[in-house]
């Protein structure tokens, strides 16, 4: 059972609820009342605009001091110095080393190694060398001009009149290396070529009473 004073409760906090979500709903429904455009104009914002003396973007402060700093100062890299790079040990030279000394286990090995560092060399380390290649005193470098295109000789069609003459050589020559052959011997395949055995008539079976009717 609920008594009196719960039931109040109840309904007051249904009622609030209730009359809270109205007011939202209708704030919105006045807000968006409010936003909608006009018509056959686009829709304006609530911002205005800065004035004509306003410069968009960020302001980017001097430090370098300017042209009088540049000219006051020269600044100038400061030349490097290059530290001398440890090479890597020659292995190859210590095991021949301590083989003509003598030693023979890997212990005597170690120590030999640990007596004597011996180091690579630089050239060792860098064994394609770099070389300028080896050319003549005289040596001319670059490509060569195209020669200049012969416009005179292209207007008058000399290619075209160069290149009927090769064909009509051509043609001379072909001529006459066909004249040097002579006559054709023939032979017993080119005769029974052009004089064909003249085939045979199929002739259809009858009966032999029938035969000279």
């Amino acid at each position: 059972a609920i008594s009196g004073t719960q039931a109040m409760f109840c309904f007051r906090f249904l009622f609030s609820g209730a009359l809270a979500y109205q007011e939202r709903s209708l704030h919105f429904y006045f807000k968006f009342t409010l936003l909608q455009a006009e018509l056959g104009k686009p829709q304006r914002n609530c911002y205005t605009l800065p004035g004509i003396d306003f410069s968009y973007g960020l302001y980017i402060h001097r430090r370098d001091g300017g042209v009088p700093e540049a000219i006051g100062h020269w600044n100038t890299a400061k030349p490097t110095t290059v530290l001398p790079q440890k090479m890597p040990r020659d292995f190859i030279a210590m095991n021949r080393d301590a083989l003509k000394a003598g030693y023979t286990t890997a212990h005597q090995f170690n120590l030999y190694y640990k007596a004597k560092d011996i180091r690579r060399k630089d050239e060792e380390k860098n064994r394609f060398k770099i070389c300028p290649p080896k050319a003549p005193a005289g040596f001319t470098y670059g490509i060569k001009t195209r020669p200049s295109t012969p416009l005179f000789d292209l207007l008058q069609h000399k290619y075209k009149e160069l290149w009927m003459e090769q064909q009509r050589a051509l043609a001379t020559a072909e001529r006459a290396e066909k004249k040097k052959k002579g006559k054709v011997c023939e032979t017993r395949t080119t005769l029974l070529r052009k004089q064909r055995v003249p085939a045979k008539e199929e002739s259809f079976w009858h009966l032999p009473h029938l035969e000279k009717v």
